[in-house]
C-alpha cells in the first residue's frame, strides 16, 4: 500500500487512514487481488495508450462480457421481425420500468401493468410477441467489451487465452469474462473514467488562471467552511453526497473530520444505514459509547464503536484473537460470504485464540465473535471509502473556498444533459453567483469564469454542438463581433447550419449585437445567403474593383418586425436553453399572485416542512403523464415550474377531469395543493386547477411606475393602454406614471397620467417589450 502511494498509483496515505495492506494481498489469499483506478474521464485513453506501449500490444487486452435479452430490448428485436410498426413497439417498451440496477422481469410488468391486457384485445399480434418475447428473455444477445477491464499478461495473450476481435477496437479482446479471466491468472486491472476527476482539473485548471496554484493533494482537512457548507446539506454537485437520503445524512452528522465522510460512505448502504442513526447520536454525545472489550475499544473509537469496515473486523480478530492478518482477511471472507462449514472451523480457532492472548472468557469471545459475523457481513472495504471520501472532501472544499470555478467545473461536465443544468443553474443562483447568459461575443463552446460569474457555454444549448460553437469563438478571437454582419461575414454561417443558428438567436446569443431576437431569428436564412455568398467571394482568387474580395456585397436587409412578447421570449429560450435562463413566464404575474396569497415553490416547502398544508402554487406546466391505476381509474402526473424551481403534482381522476384542458404543456396555472413531506422529498396533491389569467384578474389594480428612455415610447405605451381601455374583460385598474431620465442634468422627473387605466401581467409584459422602456414597476 505504501509503494502504490509512493508512486502516486493511489494518492491516499495508507498511514493516514489505517489501510491494512493484507486486505488488498497477503499470503493466505488464494485469488488474484485486482486493482480499481479511477482517472480523469478525459484522459483515460491515454493511460490504456501508455500501457499498450509499455507492456506490449499483444501483451495488453480488453476483457469480453455477453449482453442479454432484457424486458425492452427483447421486445423491440422481436417486434422487429414479427414487422409490427416501430411506434406500436416502443409504446409497449415504455410499458416496462426502467431500472437497470434491478431490471423487471417482462412477465412481472405484464402482471402489474393492465395496459398490456387492452393492447393484447386491440390486436392479437401483442400477445405473439409478449409470448415469444418471455422465451427469449434472458439470452445472451451479443459479445461486448467490460467498460473498465483490462488484463495485461506477462507474455503475449495468445499463449494464455483465446481472444476475440472488436470491430470497434484496436485492442484484443478475451473470450473468458471477468470471472474466467482471473482462473486463467490473468491480472485484471480496472481503468475507470471518473467524471468527478475531470470535475477538479477542469476547477483548478479556472483557478490557475487568476493565479491561484491548488494542489489537491496537499488540501488540509480540517477546513471549517468545508465541513459547515456540508453540515447545511448543500451538496449539490458533491462526488458522493448529492441524494436526498445522503444529505439528510449529513445533516444529521454534523461532520467535522474527514473520518465521519469516510465512515458515512461506508454506511450510506442497504444493511448499514441502520447504524447511521447510532452513530449520530454517540457522536453529538446523545448515547453513550458501548464498550465491545477493552482491548479493542480503540479499534472502532473513530467510527462511533459501531464497527463499519472490513478493516475493523481484521483487526478485532488479530488484536482479541492473535490472528496473522493474513488469517483475519481469511475470516472476513468467510464470515462476509457466509460459507457454514468455514465459519464452524474459525469459531472454536477465535475463541481458544482470545483465551491465549487476553485470558477471554469463551462466553465473551464468543459474543464478539458473533458481532463480527453481523457486521463482516456488511462491512465496507476502508480503502475504497477513504479514496471515495477524500475525492468527495476535494470537491466540498473547492465548492466552499473557490463556488464559481467549482460550478463552472460541475456545468461543465454535465454539458449535454438539460435536467442536471437546470439544477445546477439553481444552485448557482441560490448561492448569489451571476450567470453571464449565452452571447456570442463573451461566451466560449464550454462552460467558463469571468469576473466571478459564469459564462453560459454556447455548447450547452440544445442541437447545436460544442464542435460548431468552437468555430464561432475561433472567428471571434480577441476580436468582438461588432454586428450581425460582420458575425456573417467572419464566421461562414451555412457551415455552422441553420438549426445551431436558431438556437442561438431563441437564447438571446445575438442580444449584443441585435437586441430584437426575432427579428434576428426571422432573418437568418437571408444572413446565411449573404454569409455564403461572402465567403466563396473571398475563397476565389478574384478581386473586384472596389476592394477585397466579397467586402463589396451589399448587406441584406433585415426583417422589419416587433420583437417577441417577454413570454413568448421566454418560451422560444426555454426551446434552445431546455429552461428559463433569463426569467419565467410568471415573473409578472407574482405581485398580482401574492394579493392571492398564492405561494411559491420555496415557500410552500418551507411550510411543509413544519407541518402539512393546504396552499395555492402557481406554474407552468412543462409535461404531464397519465397513468391507469389498477381499478382503471385515469391519474397524471404533472411537472411544472415556477420563478423558484421544478416541481411534479399528483392529479387524481375527479380532478384532471374537470382540469385536464388547463393542464396541457405551455399553460400557466393556479392549483391548489395538498402539501406535505415524505422525508426529504415534497409531496404535492392537486385539489384544483385554474387558468392564472382567472387568477390574476381578481387581485385588484396596483399602479405601473414605467421607466421610458425615449420620446417614442410615451406614445406607443399611450397607444396601447388606450386600445386596453376598449377591452371591458380587464377588471384591473390602477394609476400609470412615466419616469423620465433628463440626461442633461442626470435627474429623473415622474410624470403622473392622473387617471386610472387596465393593468394586468400581460398588458405589462406588453409595455416591458416596447423599445424605449427600460423598467416597469408595480406601485
Amino acid at each position: 500500500s505504501l509503494v502504490a502511494y509512493a508512486l502516486t498509483i493511489t494518492d491516499v496515505d495508507p498511514l493516514r487512514f489505517s489501510l491494512l495492506f493484507e486486505r488488498f494481498l497477503n499470503p493466505d489469499r488464494v485469488s488474484m487481488p485486482d486493482f480499481d483506478i479511477d482517472f480523469c474521464q478525459d484522459r483515460r485513453e491515454e493511460v490504456i495508450r501508455y500501457v499498450q506501449e509499455k507492456y506490449g500490444r499483444d501483451q495488453v487486452g480488453q476483457i469480453i462480457t455477453f449482453g442479454t435479452l432484457q424486458a425492452r430490448a427483447v421486445l423491440r428485436d422481436v417486434g422487429r421481425v414479427l414487422q409490427m410498426p416501430y411506434g406500436q413497439v416502443d409504446r409497449l417498451c415504455k410499458m416496462v420500468p426502467a431500472n437497470p440496477a434491478n431490471p423487471v422481469k417482462l412477465k412481472d410488468a405484464i402482471e402489474a401493468e393492465p395496459r398490456f391486457a387492452e393492447e393484447v384485445e386491440k390486436e392479437p399480434v401483442v400477445q405473439n410477441l409478449l409470448d415469444t418475447a418471455m422465451k427469449l428473455e434472458g439470452l445472451y444477445r451479443h459479445a461486448s467489451t467490460h467498460a473498465a477491464g483490462i488484463v495485461i499478461g506477462d507474455r503475449p495473450l495468445t499463449e494464455l487465452v483465446p481472444l476475440y476481435r472488436d470491430p470497434r477496437s484496436d485492442m484484443p479482446v478475451t473470450q473468458f469474462n471477468m470471472k474466467w479471466v482471473e482462473q486463467a491468472g490473468l491480472v485484471k486491472f480496472d481503468f475507470l473514467g471518473l467524471k468527478t476527476l475531470t470535475v477538479l482539473e477542469t476547477a483548478v485548471r479556472f483557478i490557475r488562471r487568476r493565479g491561484v496554484d491548488i494542489d489537491l493533494a496537499k488540501l488540509p482537512l480540517d477546513d471549517k467552511p468545508t465541513y459547515d457548507m456540508l453540515s447545511r446539506g448543500e451538496v449539490v454537485g458533491i462526488f458522493q453526497v448529492e441524494s436526498a437520503g445522503m444529505r439528510k445524512a449529513l445533516i444529521g452528522m454534523k461532520p467535522d473530520r474527514i473520518e465521519d465522510i469516510i465512515a458515512l460512505v461506508a454506511l450510506y448502504r442497504p444493511g448499514p444505514m441502520e447504524n447511521i442513526p447510532t452513530y449520530n447520536a454517540r457522536k453529538h454525545g446523545e448515547e453513550e459509547i458501548a464498550s465491545i472489550h477493552p482491548k479493542i475499544d480503540h479499534l472502532v473509537k473513530e467510527t462511533q464503536g459501531v464497527i463499519v469496515y472490513q478493516e475493523q473486523v481484521m483487526q478485532i480478530a488479530q488484536v482479541l484473537a492473535g490472528y496473522s492478518l493474513g488469517d483475519a482477511d481469511l475470516l472476513r471472507r468467510a464470515m462476509g460470504k457466509k460459507i457454514a462449514e468455514e465459519m464452524d472451523k474459525e469459531r472454536p480457532k477465535f475463541i481458544e485464540g482470545a483465551k491465549k492472548t487476553h485470558d477471554v472468557p469463551a462466553k465473551k469471545a464468543g459474543e464478539v465473535f458473533d458481532l463480527l459475523e453481523k457486521f463482516a457481513n456488511y462491512g465496507f472495504n476502508k480503502s475504497h471509502a477513504a479514496a471515495y471520501a477524500v475525492v468527495s472532501y476535494q470537491t466540498a472544499w473547492l465548492k466552499a473556498n473557490h463556488p464559481v470555478e467549482f460550478m463552472a467545473a460541475v456545468m461543465n461536465c454535465d454539458i449535454h444533459l438539460t435536467d442536471k443544468l437546470a439544477v445546477y443553474k439553481r444552485e448557482v443562483d441560490r448561492m448569489g453567483i451571476d450567470t453571464v447568459s449565452p452571447c456570442v461575443n463573451r461566451s466560449f463552446a464550454t462552460f467558463g469564469v469571468k469576473d466571478g460569474k459564469v459564462v453560459y457555454a454556447l455548447g450547452a444549448l440544445k442541437n447545436v454542438g460544442v464542435e460548431a460553437m468552437r468555430m464561432i469563438v475561433a472567428a471571434r478571437g480577441d476580436r468582438p463581433f461588432a454586428s450581425l454582419f460582420d458575425f456573417a461575414r467572419r464566421v461562414d454561417l451555412k457551415r455552422l447550419g441553420k438549426r445551431p443558428l436558431e438556437m442561438l438567436a431563441r437564447a438571446g446569443a445575438f442580444d449584443v449585437l441585435d437586441a430584437n431576437r426575432r427579428r434576428v431569428f426571422d432573418s437568418l436564412d437571408a444572413l446565411s445567403a449573404w454569409s455564403a455568398a461572402v465567403h466563396e467571394a473571398s475563397s476565389s482568387s478574384q478581386v473586384s474593383l472596389f476592394g477585397d474580395a466579397g467586402d463589396d456585397l451589399p448587406e441584406p436587409r433585415l426583417a422589419p418586425v416587433d420583437d417577441w412578447l417577454p413570454v413568448e421570449r421566454l418560451a422560444e429560450e426555454h426551446l434552445a436553453v431546455g429552461f428559463y435562463l433569463s426569467g419565467h413566464p410568471l415573473d409578472d404575474y407574482m405581485p398580482a399572485l401574492k394579493r392571492k396569497n398564492v405561494m411559491t415553490l420555496a415557500e410552500v416547502t418551507a411550510a411543509a416542512e413544519r407541518a402539512p398544508l393546504i396552499a395555492k402554487m402557481a406554474g407552468t406546466v412543462s409535461n404531464r403523464q397519465e397513468r391507469k391505476s389498477a381499478r382503471g381509474n385515469r391519474f397524471a402526473f404533472v411537472g411544472l415550474s415556477d420563478p423558484t424551481g421544478l416541481y411534479e403534482v399528483t392529479v387524481f381522476s375527479d380532478t384532471l377531469e374537470a382540469a385536464r384542458q388547463h393542464l396541457e404543456p405551455g399553460n400557466a396555472v393556479v392549483l391548489t395543493v395538498e402539501a406535505n413531506m415524505e422525508g426529504e422529498t415534497l409531496k404535492l396533491l392537486a385539489r384544483a386547477a385554474q387558468p392564472i389569467d382567472s387568477v390574476a384578474a381578481d387581485a385588484g389594480g396596483a399602479g405601473l411606475r414605467i421607466h421610458v428612455e425615449t420620446e417614442g415610447a410615451v406614445t406607443s405605451v399611450a397607444t396601447l393602454l388606450a386600445r386596453m381601455q376598449q377591452d371591458a374583460s380587464i377588471r384591473s385598474r390602477g394609476p400609470v406614471s412615466f419616469l423620465i431620465a433628463d440626461r442633461a442634468t442626470g435627474t429623473e422627473v415622474e410624470v403622473a397620467t392622473g387617471r386610472d387605466f387596465p393593468v394586468n401581467p400581460q398588458i405589462k409584459g406588453a409595455i416591458k417589450a416596447m423599445s424605449g422602456v427600460a423598467l416597469v414597476e408595480e406601485v
